[in-house]
């Protein structure tokens, strides 16, 4: 019997930590899913065109490969079955509970553990994509000592708490003076509302990113007239997509060597050359000038070209990897405005140049990504609350472990998103990194990371990151309010590989 561990999300992450526990024996594990089922952002984003712009066979667990992938980018639908494929493979599926959210985590200090209060919903919150969730029979029991608090949430007692709510979880809608006047249909690109029919229609896309970016060429399609308005233009590169024929797949299933060199292939290409340029390194021409080429081949208008062309460092805002988003933009019925928006009227959008009629109004504006946790309720030792903590930016030792906060540990935390590479292959290092924790619980007590190790760590941080290109000077959801880059990883992945390999216990008390 290991200890009573608590896992908050069932994405990539939640899965993850899940399986890894299942297959060292221990069973005394909760995973709660706010949502009504597994999946995370790829249950939640379900509008056209939704997909990665990571190879599907890199973005997968290496411990499951998966020889079936239709494409080289696989489209949300094929994630999402992956997801489940590997719940029901693990047998995960019993010691989830769907539909139940993890409101509050506090420390009881007298005890050693952690009292985790959730609260039951008899429909799936789709809130926050891969956030804190549920529980099948609604009822709150489990593992620990539960027990009905009030006002309908349970409280249970947990040795470990994971979060693994991921970074692109909670959808963010701009202030916008008069978006509840509107009076057709509208709504955020993460919540689709598949009801609404687009055809014929007048619609309005505010956003100009990565999920606009995939849902534009299908919107367009179908929409009698779209408007696209842009704030800031983002550099875009061609997505060279494939469909895998059945020669190919059947390599992959009897020939595994081939997939696995296949993976290592596109790993070291992310890493040999996508890094560099962000890094500043020898492929930032060379990936600059891959974006242009693909802009002028796209959109001969030299107009339409100047509106669509960044003023910034290639990087400093996330790349668009898409071959589609271009040529949707250079259609008839689409018009690119860039013209600031004053308000959104019953009609449509206000800009500074006059009211652009709608029908509908999609806003794929993106996702509070520097409110860390939000909006649970995380206290540790002597009651100090997590977002105190981290009041000018959230910040982890490894992007796993806090100081005053023991035993509890973060997938996808502060500055491990990744511009260049898998996030699935940061979440298997920490998960790696948790498993070799879970020893010295048993032999030492509970552990935290001691404050000395997360100010080197803090320093370290500090000084890799002014050599990324995120420093630039451009706006994007990498930095918090202040312009602290909060989300990414400033190394390579390697790296990151080899400081989360296993714990350093000098960087660690331990109650014991």
């Amino acid at each position: 019997m290991g200890p009573t561990v608590a896992i908050i999300g069932a994405g990539f992450g939640g899965l993850c930590m899940a399986i890894q526990l299942h297959k060292a024996g221990i069973d005394s594990y909760t995973l709660f899913e706010k949502g009504d089922d597994v999946g995370g952002t790829w249950r939640d984003n379900t509008y056209p065109g939704a997909g990665c712009d990571i190879p599907s066979h890199l973005y997968s667990f290496s411990f499951e490969r998966y020889s079936s992938w239709t494409r080289r980018y696989p489209g949300q639908p094929e994630i999402l079955d992956y997801l489940e494929r590997c719940a029901d493979k693990y047998g995960l599926r019993p010691r989830i509970r769907l539909n139940t959210e993890v409101v509050s985590a506090a420390y009881d200090e007298t005890l050693g553990k952690w009292r985790v209060r959730t609260a039951s919903s008899t429909k799936g919150a789709a809130g926050d994509a891969g956030g804190a969730g549920g529980a099948e029979d609604g009822n709150g029991t489990g593992d620990g000592n539960g027990g009905r608090a009030a006002g309908g949430e349970t409280e249970e007692l947990f040795d470990v708490v994971v979060s693994a709510v991921g970074q692109l979880n909670r959808p963010h809608l701009p202030e916008i003076p008069g978006m509840s006047s509107f009076a057709g249909t509208s709504f955020h690109s993460a919540r689709w509302d598949h009801s609404a029919d687009l055809t014929g229609k007048r619609v309005a896309v505010i956003g100009t990113g990565s999920s606009a970016a995939q849902l534009i060429p299908p919107v367009a399609e179908a929409a009698g007239h779209l408007d696209v308005f842009q704030r800031t233009p983002n550099w875009v590169i061609p997505k060279p997509d494939a469909v895998f024929n059945r020669a190919a797949r059947a390599a992959f299933h009897y020939l595994p060597f081939t997939q696995r060199a296949y993976r290592e292939w596109i790993y070291r290409y992310a890493e040999g050359t996508l890094y560099h340029a962000l890094a500043g390194g020898w492929s930032t021409g060379l990936l600059r000038k891959r974006a242009l080429d693909h802009l002028r081949a796209q959109v001969p208008d030299p107009e339409l070209r100047a509106k669509l062309t960044p003023d910034y460092p290639i990087g400093c805002k996330r790349v668009v990897i898409d071959s589609a988003f271009y040529p949707a933009l250079t259609r008839r019925n689409v018009d690119v405005v860039t013209d600031r928006i004053v308000r959104i009227v019953p009609e449509g959008v206000e800009t500074e140049a006059g009211v652009r009629e709608a029908d509908t109004i999609v806003y794929a504006t993106g996702f509070l990504t520097t409110e860390f946790l939000v909006p649970m309720e995380l206290a540790g030792r002597q009651g100090r609350r997590l977002h105190d903590e981290w009041k000018d930016g959230a910040e982890a030792y490894l992007g796993i472990a806090v100081p005053n906060f023991p035993n509890l540990f973060l997938l996808y935390g502060p500055n491990t998103n990744l511009g260049h590479n898998s996030i699935v292959f940061m979440i298997e290092c920490q998960v790696r990194y948790i498993m070799g924790c879970l020893p010295y619980l048993k032999e030492r007590g509970p552990m935290e990371v001691r404050p000395e190790a997360m100010d080197s760590w803090r320093r370290a941080l500090e000084r890799a990151m002014d050599d990324m290109v995120w420093q630039a000077g451009c706006a994007s959801w990498y930095k918090n309010a202040a312009g602290r880059v909060t989300n990414n990883w400033p190394g390579s992945t390697p790296l990151y590989r080899r400081l989360t390999r296993a714990p350093r216990p000098a960087a660690f008390r331990f109650a014991r």
